[in-house]
């Protein structure tokens, strides 16, 4: 009898599809890390020596991790972009990289939802004013005139990317009677038939009331808004970035929020995380934070977890999976 090839996890992992998989493989799973550290050095020498495929997420699988597995011919990395892992020395041994996109794409869109909420009507201001035990009989009616928003019934929301995120941004927008406009250089304006139209950026900034950046972080896009792009917003707009801050120019962020040329920020990503307590956007009472907590959600574990083995099932099959990296380690 054959016996089954190994199979290392060590990322979170959903116990049901982990079992999906020992139909497969004989499963080793090891206690995940958030060091984001090589795998090489989290003691796991022997497993890495039979291992011919690893599941991982935090973990780097560099050179010293691929020279410890020698058998390894798949890497599965839990993450919509797989920079944990090195690609080309992957590539070089023809170890297929896949990869679990969109996996947070719903509890994303969710939190950028929240955020929005929170920034137009001023929920954590109000939180913490409440709770510093500022609401007294002297003024019962002082929070009604102090926390005033904005209901988003007939506002124009502008989704800045038109992917997983921003569709079901979209969605929820519609549900509260928006109407959107979108950004994304690659869809025709129709893509969204009458739920939204797609528009130049320049557009999209000086026509919507609320902008939500959903945009991917690459090359082209650090920097997409900044002194000039912010120029264009309305001074009664409120900007939202659940994605990723290098999208907006710090510096022209701060003069915009300092000068007041804004509504309202809402901000779960920061330049530098952990962010300091004395940058200036703490001090200012019109951004809400939350700390890099989209992505933070069980259902994204076992979303990932479905990606994964639907990908390695495939992958079995002598298939080129659909989530692969690099898909010329696969012969036509």
């Amino acid at each position: 009898m054959t016996s089954k090839p190994n199979l290392v996890i060590t990322a979170a992992f959903d116990p049901a599809k982990a079992e999906k998989l020992s139909e497969h493989f004989t499963v080793h799973s090891v206690e995940p890390s958030i060091a984001g550290e090589s795998l090489s050095s989290r003691g796991i020498d022997e497993l890495l020596s039979t291992a011919e495929v690893v599941i991982t997420e935090l973990d780097r699988v560099d050179e010293a991790s691929l020279a410890k597995s020698p058998r390894l011919r798949a890497v599965v990395s839990c993450r919509a972009n797989p920079v944990n892992v090195d690609i080309p020395s992957c590539t070089d041994r023809g170890i297929p990289v896949l990869a679990t996109p969109a996996r947070n794409a719903e509890v994303t869109a969710d939190l950028a939802f929240a955020l929005l909420l929170m920034t137009v009507r001023h929920t954590s201001q109000a939180e913490r004013w409440l709770r510093g035990g500022n609401w007294t009989q002297d003024d019962v009616f002082e929070p009604y005139s102090l926390f005033r928003g904005i209901q988003l019934s007939g506002r124009t929301l502008g989704i800045l990317g038109g992917g997983a995120v921003g569709r079901g941004v979209l969605r929820r927008a519609l549900g509260f009677g928006m109407d959107v406009i979108v950004y994304d250089p690659f869809l025709p304006e129709d893509a969204f038939g009458g739920d939204a139209r797609v528009a130049p950026l320049d557009e999209v900034l000086a026509t919507s009331d609320i902008i939500t950046l959903h945009v991917p972080l690459m090359e082209s896009t650090v920097g997409l808004l900044g002194a000039r792009e912010l120029s264009l917003v309305q001074p009664n707009a409120y900007l939202i970035n659940a994605a990723r801050a290098a999208l907006v120019d710090e510096e022209a962020l701060v003069q915009a929020v300092t000068e007041r040329r804004l509504a309202g920020v809402g901000l779960d990503v920061f330049w530098q995380e952990p962010t300091a307590t004395d940058h200036p956007l703490f001090s200012s009472d019109i951004v809400t934070m939350t700390p890099h907590i989209a992505g933070a959600s069980d259902d994204v574990v076992r979303e990932h977890s479905r990606i994964a083995v639907d990908g390695l099932l495939e992958w079995t099959r002598n298939q080129k999976p659909k989530t692969v990296k690099n898909p010329e380690v696969f012969s036509d």
